[in-house]
């Protein structure tokens, strides 16, 4: 996912949960609140069920020895560092990846910025400079690809061995599968399964349901005219596949709607570039401007070019109908409320 981030969307500090959720972002001091902190360390792009381990590992330490329990990130990511002109579908943006973690019972967020400096950076100094004298860390959890330091030159054994250097705490998370004989979750797997418009194998695989976060803008008011007003929010290098999903909506208020959405050109009308198009249930408010929060919870349909307006709104009543249904069955949890 490449939501329209907007810092307005992000979490205060304080988790919807109740325990206290503190911010560090990219260039802040280390705050005393996560002073001695044991991190997890990645990108965690989707913060999937594969990163939920780690999750659980940091918590698991934090709590063996008293310390708080934190996730380590990098901004932007480096794959949009070192290839800023190709498009990256990211499944979670900034914003988006800070509400998440405000709902996994950890103690906060650290973000470093990746820039020349930070790729440039030796392994050993990633470990001794970063992580033991600029953040304070009392230990490091990560995965068992993780790679770190110019030129990936860091392995997960290298970590462990500098990590020793350095007495900090380190543990490294397996490979982990949702089913036997299953292929490890991973953030590929869960882009190319919205790729295909599959969105109960991505939330399966994420554990929750995948959402974006975007900026409300003005579009062409057509959908008023067809009976469903809609927000639309712009997704640049959003590789989910075009057509209708059911979907529930987080608004500024902290309320929840249900609704319909469209994704894609819009070939009835004027096949122009890809566009969210939200109608919400019920809603008759004014969200010009504001950024919401919308969560897929089922595929409906493909997009099509259709003859007629009263054939395309024929077709809306009856995705409106499915969409209902969809968001009444589903039971898979969310992350907007």
């Amino acid at each position: 996912m490449a939501p329209a981030d907007d810092p307005s969307a992000r979490p205060e500090a304080g988790s919807p949960l109740g325990r206290p959720f503190t911010i560090c972002r990219e260039d802040e001091a280390v705050p005393t609140a996560l002073a001695g902190a044991i991190a997890a360390i990645g990108n965690f792009d989707g913060v999937h069920r594969g990163h939920g381990a780690l999750v659980e590992a940091v918590r698991e330490e934090a709590d063996r020895l008293g310390v708080p329990a934190v996730m380590l990130t990098f901004e932007p990511h480096p794959r949009a560092y070192f290839a800023p002109d190709l498009p990256m579908f990211r499944l979670t943006g900034p914003a988006a990846k800070e509400i998440v973690f405000a709902r996994l019972g950890l103690d906060g967020l650290i973000v470093r910025r990746f820039d020349a400096l930070m790729a440039g950076t030796t392994a050993s100094g990633f470990v001794h400079d970063l992580l033991a004298r600029d953040l304070g860390l009392t230990g490091v959890v990560i995965g068992h690809d993780f790679h770190f330091g110019r030129g990936r030159e860091g392995t997960p054994e290298v970590l462990a061995r500098l990590c020793a250097e350095a007495s900090l705490a380190c543990r490294i998370i397996p490979p982990v599968s949702i089913g036997e004989g299953e292929a490890p979750v991973s953030s590929s797997a869960i882009r190319e399964a919205l790729r295909q418009g599959d969105i109960v194998l991505a939330n399966r695989l994420l554990g929750y349901r995948w959402f974006v976060c975007g900026e409300v803008r003005h579009g062409d008011k057509r959908g008023r005219t067809l009976g469903y007003p809609t927000a639309n929010v712009a997704l640049p290098d959003c590789a989910l596949a075009h057509g209708i999903y059911a979907v529930r909506i987080g608004l500024p208020d902290g309320t929840v709607r249900d609704g319909v959405a469209s994704y894609g050109r819009r070939p009835t009308f004027d096949d122009g570039a890809p566009l969210l198009e939200v109608n919400l249930f019920g809603f008759s408010g004014d969200l010009y401007g504001r950024t919401i929060a919308v969560e897929f919870l089922g595929y409906i349909r493909g997009e099509e070019r259709f003859s007629s307006a009263e054939a395309l709104i024929a077709r809306m009543d009856v995705d409106a109908a499915e969409a209902r249904t969809l968001i009444a069955g589903d039971r898979v949890p969310s992350m907007i409320g």
